[in-house]
């Protein structure tokens, strides 16, 4: 300290310490010069001493003017340092950076001017106090003083020049300290920030690229900011960079990946559309790098589908083909569960397109990668069945696809038909609803016969009596109405000549047992109609409830549809269908005079001309012979004895109808039994009225059903009709 007090003259002391800038800025040239001198005599201790002087004396003292004459005598002594600077540089920047958190505005001015001055006179030296000089702008490029703020970009520009001609530059040392900056939300600092990323991107030397994943994520955020100006900076240093990807052979795709993934589900509408540009280009280049990271860009693309924004939804749409025409292999990182697992979260999305999308994925992956899929079956089951009960039927019918693929190995088969039989239980909106659907769709995917079979083989068995007849009953509309399932009615009108059509009636039978118009329709469609008329002569009176006679109307409707034809072209031939008539003529007495049904099978019987009727021919009938309404029955088996009568235990073709009949009477058994608990149950308890009209609930449920399948029939004629029974 002595040293310097005897080179530093008291004026040039006191000077420093004046209030007028003329009186500091006069002094400092002074000292300038001083060093200047010393510099030449080669005499740095002296040098050192001065430096000291004005750091402990003036930088840090808690005088204002003091700490402002310190630094522009520091930038003095720098310049007068000249070339030989650089070995003092430790002594004169840390107080200088010091002072640029300064309480004082000007003082932190200052600052700002010191150290821009020192920095134009060392250049390149400067770089080792890089980051700690990039730190301070940081915070002055958000000072709450304009002119400290304007000086601090004076100074950033210096120091950008000086670091982009550096080859002293360290981005590896920069790297944690931009990345820990660019989070912050101040619109100063982000323009600061994006401004220095751009400068070092532009510099060859210099690699950012091979850093992008550092500070990705704050770009993106920045791309939200409320300012126009910084949003359009962001862009624009995001599609520079996006550029050099695409030109680059090398880059980690995998990390950005999942920064894009979250930025892609941003409630800003910009950031999405950037984030799912991004992921397109990556799932183009990226190749077997991506691999790992499918499972998460899926779960991104998928709600974008359904963007609100079109362009978002276009990017993510081309995106979501991209990735479904790379086939990977499990075996090389791709993980099949964690795609179905998206697919499986992306069923319960709001947007029927995303959902559409998901049932895309898990049918691709059944076809490509089955085994592994099954594997996860019991992850995904329950999610599928629920979606049985989309609104959408788009998503019913691909749903059913996917169950479908599921469903070619048996033991699977029986799983879906179980759990969908249990789902109808628990969920009669979705069998009134998407009964019909669901039972036509998979019985064109999975064979009409198989799908009944199963059905029938379940329902037989069902404990829920009031469910097994309301399911039957729907099962036997859609039998009767759909267009998928001619061949089945073309088999069991063959029931009683072709042994595969008497099979299948036999398998439907014993679970048709749960309605007897089930049972009726399935021999009015199988032509065994002496059975069908001994079905309805056996009837009781507690049989003949709300329920059946709602059931009767919509057969007898239904014998009007084209399905029917062939029957009622077989009432111009009464005398070989005999029983056809019996059994018509036994609903019709079962039928309300009132009823529009009466109305409609009387006319219809009445319209059989009188030439048809031979009585000679009928009087020679033999009265317990089925081959009355065997038109087409070969000659050679109608000589076989003992098959043709019921009378003696045994029937043609094996159909043993005194069996049948026994196993009709034993499940209308139970259900009356069923029917009495019912009623013994709601007298004791009065206190519930609302359960009363229980018996009344369940033709309307079945009408609902019954609706949702093709009658041909007008709705608003359906309900009239039926409301004419209930009276």
């Amino acid at each position: 300290m002595a040293e310097a007090l005897s080179v530093m003259p008291a004026a040039v002391l006191r000077n420093l310490a004046d209030k007028l800038y003329e009186k500091r800025k006069n002094a400092a040239l002074e000292v300038e010069g001083i060093v200047k001198q010393l510099a030449s005599a080669g005499d740095h201790d002296k040098i050192t001493s001065v430096i000291t002087l004005l750091t402990t004396e003036f930088t840090y003292s808690p005088q204002a003017n003091h700490r402002k004459g310190g630094l522009i005598s520091l930038a003095a002594a720098t310049v007068g340092l000249t070339n030989e600077a650089a070995q003092h540089l430790e002594q004169i920047v840390p107080p200088v950076l010091n002072s640029f958190s300064d309480q004082d505005s000007r003082v932190r001015y200052y600052a700002c001017e010191a150290l821009y001055n020192i920095a134009k006179v060392v250049r390149g030296d400067f770089i080792v106090f890089f980051n700690q000089i990039f730190d301070a702008l940081c915070k002055l490029s958000a000072d709450s003083d304009a002119n400290v703020q304007s000086a601090a970009h004076l100074l950033d520009r210096l120091v950008k020049d000086i670091v982009t001609e550096s080859d002293q530059f360290s981005i590896e040392e920069f790297i944690p300290l931009l990345r820990e900056r660019m989070n912050v939300l101040n619109p100063y600092v982000r323009q600061f920030l994006v401004g220095w990323i751009t400068v070092l991107d532009s510099v060859p030397d210099i690699d950012m690229l091979g850093f992008l994943p550092d500070f990705l994520d704050g770009l993106f955020n920045m791309l939200s900011d409320s300012s126009h100006e910084i949003r359009q900076q962001a862009d624009s240093a995001l599609s520079e960079f996006l550029q050099e990807i695409k030109n680059s052979p090398s880059v980690d795709y995998g990390r950005m990946a999942e920064i894009l993934v979250q930025r892609a589900s941003s409630p800003d509408e910009f950031t999405r559309l950037t984030a799912i540009t991004w992921i397109n280009e990556f799932v183009k280049l990226g190749g077997d790098q991506l691999v790992p990271y499918y499972a998460d860009i899926l779960g991104a693309i998928l709600p974008c589908i359904s963007d609100k924004e079109e362009k978002i939804r276009v990017v993510a749409r081309e995106t979501n083909e991209e990735l479904r025409a790379i086939n990977a292999n499990p075996a090389e990182a791709f993980d099949v569960g964690a795609i179905l697992s998206i697919a499986r979260r992306q069923l319960s999305s709001e947007w029927e397109a995303t959902r559409i999308e998901a049932l895309h994925w898990i049918s691709i992956l059944l076809n490509r990668h089955r085994i592994e899929v099954l594997i996860y079956l019991n992850d995904i089951f329950d999610t599928l069945l629920k979606a049985l009960s989309d609104p959408s039927d788009e998503v019913v019918l691909l749903v059913l696809d996917v169950h479908a693929c599921i469903a070619k190995d048996p033991q699977h088969f029986r799983h879906l038909v179980v759990f969908l039989v249990h789902s109808f239980r628990l969920d009669h909106s979705l069998l009134e609803k998407r009964g019909a659907l669901i039972i036509r769709r998979l019985c064109v995917l999975l064979n009409a016969e198989r799908v009944y079979r199963e059905l029938s083989t379940i329902l037989e068995g069902e404990s829920d009596l009031d469910f097994a007849s309301i399911m039957i009953q729907a099962l036997n509309l859609i039998l009767l109405t759909s267009s998928e399932l001619s061949e089945i009615r073309d088999l069991l009108k063959q029931s009683l000549v072709n042994p595969a059509g008497k099979d299948l009636y036999v398998s439907l039978y014993a679970s048709w047992c749960h309605s007897p118009m089930a049972i009726i329709s399935l021999c009015f469609l199988a032509q065994t109609y002496r059975h069908a008329s001994t079905v309805i002569q056996s009837l009781i009176e507690e049989d003949i409830n709300v329920k059946f006679l709602v059931q009767l109307d919509k057969l007898i409707r239904l014998l009007e549809t084209p399905i029917f034809a062939y029957l009622r072209l077989q009432l111009l031939d009464p005398g070989r269908y005999l029983w056809l008539f019996k059994a018509l003529y036994g609903l019709l007495m079962l039928l309300p005079q009132q009823s529009a049904a009466f109305k409609i099978l009387k006319t219809r019987l009445k319209a059989v001309p009188s030439y048809s009727f031979n009585r000679e021919q009928l009087n020679r009938m033999p009265s317990g012979d089925y081959y009355e309404f065997l038109p087409q029955m070969p000659d050679e088996h109608k000589k076989k004895d003992g098959d043709a009568t019921e009378d003696g235990g045994s029937s043609y073709n094996r159909l043993n109808f005194t069996e049948r009949l026994n196993e009709f009477q034993e499940m209308q058994k139970k259900h009356r039994v069923h029917t009495k608990s019912q009623r013994t149950t709601r007298s004791l308890t009065t206190s519930l009225p609302k359960e009363a009209p229980k018996e009344e609930e369940e033709p309307q449920r079945q009408q609902s059903i019954d609706q949702s399948i093709d009658l041909n029939v007008p709705p608003s004629r359906s309900r009239r009709n039926s409301g004419q029974l209930q009276r």
